[in-house]
């Protein structure tokens, strides 16, 4: 922990000094378009379908993510047919674990629209910048700077959804002055169950949930700023139908100071530092569930600690960017059964034995423009990942299984990732390659006796897993001409040590009825191949047309589908838009699962297709303004599962909805 507290003082000293003027600097103003980046849209809520979309619903979107559900919230977010274990998923740079042994708090679940300005995804290597991954990245970018002198300005948000009783409300408070700015929000949640197609109620898929953010800058000079920052979160009585228990509690304070520096005439235009905290509580029940076999409480607690500092430069056609980075959490959950006979005592055991994890890496990237439409980038990340088990408890708990093993285990991590672009008039084209590793989870190998209701096995850890390992390979094109617009985008992973649950006959489960053990295990590879084609028509300046197709592919070195691979998918959309009107009609469905994965307790999806309605009106009232967004999501009352809904649970029937916003100036 000292070398971790000396490296953060470094960089946070030494930053100012590298940021000092250089007048043998030669600054180049070639101007490059990112293009590690899969997707970086904007996230103005204004745009959106629904004001007040989660982030689940506006993640969605991508075709590179897929939710994998397991209620009506806190959806799970898996890339190119990968789950979170295998991406890099932040907010605003910083590292934050969940806290849930049974994945019910991914990190986008602490977060919502009114804290966020825009999200990043990146595919694979591409999204390596905050951590190691093999999947891709995603970070929750939050507000930039705000000193536009604006003053004070007003927005009140308020929707209601049929299905499920559905009613958010938020409030959004910004100040910006020419030296200070301070924001302020606060958005509510809550729904009763809902109900899918043909009315048939799902129990237990209600929640709710409140989240509060503050975030204030103050401007030193011209080149200097410091801003700080904190998120609130807290959900209650959640439910979730897919599983045993619920949640009484999904708890999050996150906190941050950073200091930004830019000044294009100096050899580091920019420089980025933070310092962040985050404390999640997490405490799973099954309090309000009926004639369960033995009560348990399950709670948990993920601390993380951590350090950025990114630096950007340009010389000549070259664009530089590098981020230090390093973090140091603590995972500890732990499980509590109380019979039902009074006579018999609780059980008590560590399911996570309080696990610490250190890490320190950097990330250097070099963008090089060939010429004003073509360009090639390289970019590497190396880090040291350390694992210590500080419960003696834990520790014995796991020597029954590995008698070998110690407290601690290091690891070095690497990820490069090459890509190749030209963009011209009509087209443009990117090709890729990539190399990357990624450590085992705090599940995958510190879990004790983890019940997984999909396959219906109970998992142990494994802490001699080797690092896994990806190659990959990805292709984009698109052609523009006129008002047609046509793209392809690929993805190949190779991928290496593919860390996944083997039965182990030998030993019983912990958990009542499941069918056996799990022990985490590596097979020799996995493939994974993923390709999507889009097009739009821009009939006229107001009417467009617009599809996307996809197809996936995994399978494993034991010749058996990998579970959880999406099928054919398919989304069509008319669009009609006016300055202060728009409109439009979506079709939006899978094709029947046939690839689906029995071998890890995975079952065929039916085919399904939905058709939603999505509306919406501007309006100005004097200097400010009121915006009206209604429609309605599955128009046809579809009953339908995906094969990303865990245990087959049915999606939402049809749903009429109504999100207003005032904006006041």
């Amino acid at each position: 922990m000292k070398k971790l507290i000396t490296v953060v003082i470094w960089v946070f000293c030494g930053g100012f000094i590298f940021a000092q003027e250089s007048p043998d600097t030669k600054n180049d103003t070639t101007k490059l378009d990112e293009i590690t980046l899969v997707g970086r849209r904007k996230l103005s809520n204004y745009r959106q379908e629904k004001t007040l979309s989660s982030i689940d619903d506006y993640l969605e979107k991508s075709s590179k993510i897929t939710m994998i559900k397991r209620g009506n919230y806190a959806w799970e977010p898996a890339m190119n047919n990968m789950n979170s274990e295998r991406l890099s998923v932040t907010i605003d740079g910083m590292q934050i674990f969940g806290a849930c042994t049974d994945k019910m708090d991914p990190i986008t679940s602490y977060v919502d629209v009114s804290n966020l300005q825009k999200v990043s995804i990146g595919s694979g290597q591409s999204g390596s910048e905050n951590g190691h991954t093999i999947g891709g990245g995603i970070d929750l970018q939050l507000s930039n700077s705000k000193f536009h002198q604006s003053g004070l300005k007003t927005s009140i948000d308020l929707g209601y959804e049929t299905n499920g009783n559905y009613k958010t409300g938020g409030l959004d408070l910004e100040y910006s002055g020419n030296k200070f700015y301070l924001h302020a929000d606060g958005i509510y949640r809550k729904s009763d169950n809902y109900d899918a197609g043909n009315s048939q109620e799902v129990l237990y898929s209600q929640f709710q949930k409140y989240n509060i953010s503050l975030q204030s800058g103050y401007k030193l000079n011209d080149h200097h700023t410091f801003e700080a920052a904190v998120i609130y979160d807290k959900a209650t009585d959640v439910g979730y139908p897919a599983l045993t228990m619920d949640v009484s509690l999904a708890e999050a304070l996150i906190t941050s100071v950073t200091h930004k520096f830019e000044n294009d005439s100096t050899l580091i235009q920019s420089l980025e530092s933070k310092l962040y905290f985050n404390t999640i509580t997490h405490v799973m029940d099954d309090s309000k569930r009926p004639d369960v076999p033995i009560r348990m409480d399950m709670p948990g607690w993920s601390d993380t600690y951590g350090f950025y500092s990114k630096a950007t430069t340009n010389i000549n056609k070259h664009a530089f960017e590098v981020n230090l980075n390093g973090f140091y959490n603590r995972s500890l959950a732990e499980m509590t059964m109380y019979p039902n006979d009074p006579n018999q005592s609780a059980m008590f055991m560590y399911t996570w034995p309080d696990i610490r994890t250190l890490y320190s890496g950097i990330y250097a990237k070099d963008t090089y423009a060939i010429k004003d439409d073509m360009s090639l980038s390289a970019a590497l990340r190396i880090g040291f990942h350390q694992n210590e088990i500080a419960k003696e408890t834990g520790l014995e708990s796991l020597q029954i299984f590995y008698p070998e093993i110690g407290a601690t285990k290091n690891r070095m991590l690497t990820s490069f990732t090459t890509n190749y672009q030209v963009k011209k008039e009509h087209y443009d084209v990117s090709l890729g390659a990539g190399y990357g590793e990624r450590a085992a989870s705090v599940s995958e190998g510190y879990g004790f006796f983890l019940f997984n209701s999909f396959d219906n096995y109970d998992y142990i850890g494994n802490p001699t897993l080797n690092n896994e390992k990806a190659i990959e390979a990805n292709f984009k094109a698109n052609y523009h001409e006129n008002r047609f617009h046509l793209g392809l985008e690929t993805s190949y992973f190779y991928i290496i040590d593919y860390i996944i649950g083997s039965v182990d006959n030998s030993l019983s489960p912990m958990t009542i009825g499941a069918s056996g053990v799990k022990m985490y295990e590596a097979l020799s590879h996995a493939k994974i191949f993923n390709v999507y084609l889009n097009s739009s028509y821009k009939f006229s300046n107001s009417f467009s047309l617009n599809g996307t197709v996809g197809y996936n592919y995994g399978s494993g070195s034991n010749n058996e589908n990998l579970p959880l691979i999406k099928p054919f998918s398919y989304l069509a959309e008319v669009n009609y838009s006016k300055p202060k009107f728009n409109a439009a009609l979506q079709l939006q469905g899978n094709g029947n699962q046939t690839r689906y994965s029995g071998f890890y307790g995975e079952d065929e999806t039916s085919a399904y297709a939905i058709l939603n309605l999505n509306l919406g009106n501007e309006f100005n009232l004097n200097a400010n303004k009121f915006v009206l967004k209604y429609g309605i999501e599955n128009i046809l009352d579809t009953n339908y599962s995906t094969y990303a809904d865990w245990n087959n649970i049915p999606r939402q029937g049809r749903n009429f909805y109504i999100n207003m916003s005032y904006i006041i100036y």
